[in-house]
Order: structure tokens, then sequence, then C-alpha cells
């Protein structure tokens, strides 16, 4: 866990040398201090950087291929559950320029993305779509029956985990077929995928991690009904409330970093450039994305 960086550091603190003779002998003695130095533990904080134009409409996720570096934004742009062919992909750059603002179009209401094998998948409605990067364009498309509100994704191991909110289920989506992972999983939503293929997930109960059964732990209480979901590492996670809310999880401890609600301002599925410890924010209704400098 990142909070506090306490070092004891030995500085060799030499007393004057005394020597004597006694008879034929000579004796020498040295005094050694120990002193530590300390660093302040650091308050975990969120500073705004930027924000792009109010051109993203209804953007509900940021994603940040970790390959290349580009940033995509889901935008609902019509309504979340119809099937009006209006939503898009943008690409956005590191300082909140717009650089395609329509890079895929023709997608219901695209909300949580992963990429797999130069492909990016989307979660729309009650099927996962499949985009071509390198086309940019769509070449596959995987509907599953009785599903009613897809929404986050995540990937690893050749595995695209996807949850469907309304129905409380995690399914895994693996070389063309879909398997169910867990059910009664009441609100999930926010997933993501951790060191050695293990599955983290955010609901009604708050945090929690799951097994290859599809069993889970809750791994924190308070911060429940979360969108998007981000392992920091050393049993830090970040989580975000669409409501408008963000919070840090560091082992048994939670701090809320972020409250935009009075403004109106959503804070939906988030995004992360580790490097520079910079959270994208989709701000949803207000059609823009947010960065801010992560502190902890």
């Amino acid at each position: 866990m990142k909070m506090t960086n306490c070092k004891p550091l030995l500085l060799m603190a030499a007393a004057p040398l005394l020597f004597w003779q006694c008879g034929e002998s000579n004796k020498q003695e040295s005094n050694e201090e120990v002193i530590e130095v300390t660093e302040e533990e650091v308050e975990p904080s969120l500073t705004l950087l930027w924000e792009t134009p109010e051109e993203l409409t209804t953007c509900e996720s940021v994603l940040v291929d970790p390959d290349t570096g580009t940033i995509y934004v889901s935008n609902i742009e019509g309504d979340s559950r119809e099937k009006d062919g209006k939503g898009s992909i943008s690409i956005i750059s590191k300082d909140g320029e717009i650089l395609e603002r329509d890079w895929v179009t023709g997608i219901d209401s695209p909300k949580g993305m992963g990429i797999l094998d130069g492909k990016l998948y989307v979660t729309n409605i009650d099927e996962i779509v499949e985009i071509d990067i390198e086309k940019a364009e769509i070449s596959n498309t995987y509907p599953l029956e009785g599903a009613k509100f897809l929404n986050d994704i995540d990937v690893a191991e050749g595995k695209v985990y996807f949850s469907d909110m309304e129905n409380g289920k995690i399914h895994v989506l693996e070389n063309g077929e879909i398997t169910l992972v867990a059910e009664g999983q009441v609100g999930i939503n926010g997933l993501r995928v951790g060191d050695g293929g293990v599955l983290y997930g955010l609901d009604k109960a708050g945090l929690k991690r799951y097994d290859t059964e599809g069993n889970h732990e809750v791994l924190n209480s308070v911060v429940t009904g979360g969108d998007g979901l981000i392992i920091l590492g050393d049993d830090d996670y970040l989580a975000s409330k669409w409501s408008g809310e963000i919070w840090i999880v560091q082992g048994d401890k939670e701090t809320k970093l972020l409250d935009t609600k009075d403004m109106g301002s959503n804070t939906a599925d988030i995004g992360y450039l580790e490097e520079e410890q910079i959270v994208l924010v989709p701000t949803f209704l207000k059609n823009k994305v947010a960065a801010y400098k992560l502190e902890y």
C-alpha cells in the first residue's frame, strides 16, 4: 500500500578518535549515532489538469491502450437502452485535444471497452461489439441472449470479461464463445483483471475479488455501487461512482478524492495514465473528459 515513505537512514557520525598509550598497547574508541529521517505522509488527492471541449456527447468510458498510449472515449449520444445506432468512439490526446471525434460510429450505446489482439471490444446493451483497430471499423458482434444492460469490460489472457448490470451477472467471451463467470452480483458494473488473472468488481456490496469459480470476497464495503475501477497496486484501488464521486481504497482505508455532484458533473467509467498518474474522467452529461493528477 502506497501511503507513507519512512526510511531509516544510518549516518555515520564519528566521534573524535582518542589515542593514548598505556604501556605497549594502543586503544581507539569511536561512537556511532543513528539518525532517522522521516518523509511526511502523502495525503491522497486529485488536482484538475485539463478538460476536453464539450463535444463528447454522453461520454461514458475512457480507455488507455497500454501499448500505444491511444486514449479512446465511448459516447452513448442517444438513449442508453435504445438500438438507435447513434453511439460512437472518439480518440483524444494526453493534453485533452479531440483528435478524432467520430473514429468509429454506428454503435447503439457504447460503454465499457477493452483491447485484445488488435481489437477493441465494447459493450453495447445486449452484445459485445468488436472493432478492428487498424481498420477503424466494426469487425464482429457477439450477442448475448437475455442480456439487459451490458456495462464494463476488461481483458486478460485471451479473455474478455464483461458485466450485465441489471441481471447481476459477469460473463467472459473467449474464442467466440460466451460463458457465465458469476451471478447474483447486484448492480455489478466496474471490472478489472489484476496480476495472475485475478478478477475484481464493483457492485452494491462494494469492492470484490473473485476466484476462478466465481466466488468472491468483499474487500471494501464502503465504496458501493461503483462504476469505473483501476488497480493501482499494493492493495490500492481507484473507484468512481457515476453520481459524481471518486474514491481511493488503500488496504482497509478508503478516502473520497472527488465530489462533483453539486456541479451536476458525473464520474463514469474512469481511465488511467499510469506513468503520469493521471485519472481520466468521463463526465457523461457534461459531454467532456476531465483529467486529474493523482497524488497518493
